[in-house]
């Protein structure tokens, strides 16, 4: 299994929930926590998905891996917006002024991002991406959207491992990053080099399929049944991501 799918294997009862009903939930909150506008009820919200993770029985130390990467951008944000954002000024260093609404707008972001990641890693991330494709088939999703999702996530390691098999090579041959034109060549030159294999293993990768009687379609044999528990589990993520709305 890839490292993509570290949460996806487990038996919690958010692990055996339907894939549909996930997917409906996370779509409802995620997008609930985007359009909010306050601050108190978007830092009530995360409670949510920290829930979830706890009833997964997430791996903790994967999950602040993970939202370290995302802090890491909002961090840009938090540092910026502060002294772009007009509004009522706080504080004065210098020639710099540190406005309220600011800093407002760079804690909602923040916690946006946070309560948005942890929701798809505790929901989406507990299922494998197979499961999650087969069931947007199920949703009525355009086949061809489906099959995009799907050969993205399958190839997306391959081409990863294919950037360190070259990166490998230019190590052996004692190449070391420095900021030099020569540095700057050889990068370019990895990506180009990147990009014509990948472009060979797709031309492989149809020309196979359609030695196997690939016709454009994937077809079910395994269909997907609701339980109560995942009707009850879609229905109060509708209701709290409303409560939500109306809370901003």
């Amino acid at each position: 299994m890839s490292h993509v799918e570290e949460f996806a294997l487990g038996d919690s009862i958010i692990h055996q929930l339907d894939p549909r009903a996930k997917i409906i939930a996370a779509a409802a909150f995620s997008t609930a926590v985007a359009l909010n506008t306050s601050l108190a009820v978007t830092a009530a919200a995360i409670t949510i998905p920290v829930t979830l993770a706890l009833l997964a029985r997430m791996n903790l130390r994967a999950v602040f891996r993970r939202l370290l990467i995302v802090n890491g951008f909002v961090l840009l944000l938090g540092v910026s917006l502060p002294f772009t954002y007009s509004g009522q000024v706080l504080w004065t260093i210098g020639p710099l002024h540190i406005h309220e609404q600011g800093l407002r707008h760079a804690a909602l972001i923040g916690l946006k991002s946070n309560v948005i990641v942890l929701t798809l890693m505790a929901l989406l991330g507990t299922s494998p991406v197979f499961h999650l494709a087969h069931a947007l088939s199920h949703m009525g999703a355009p086949e061809k959207l489906v099959h995009i999702f799907f050969f993205c996530f399958r190839y997306v390691h391959v081409i990863h491992e294919e950037y360190h098999r070259l990166i490998d090579a230019m190590k052996i041959r004692a190449f070391r990053p420095r900021t030099d034109l020569h540095t700057y060549r050889a990068y370019a030159y990895l990506v180009g080099m990147l990009l014509v294999r990948s472009f060979d293993r797709s031309l492989r990768i149809m020309e196979a399929m359609r030695c196997r009687g690939f016709k454009g379609k994937f077809y079910i044999l395994h269909h997907y049944n609701m339980r109560q528990t995942d009707y009850l589990v879609t229905a109060a993520s509708l209701l709290l991501s409303s409560s939500l709305l109306a809370l901003s």
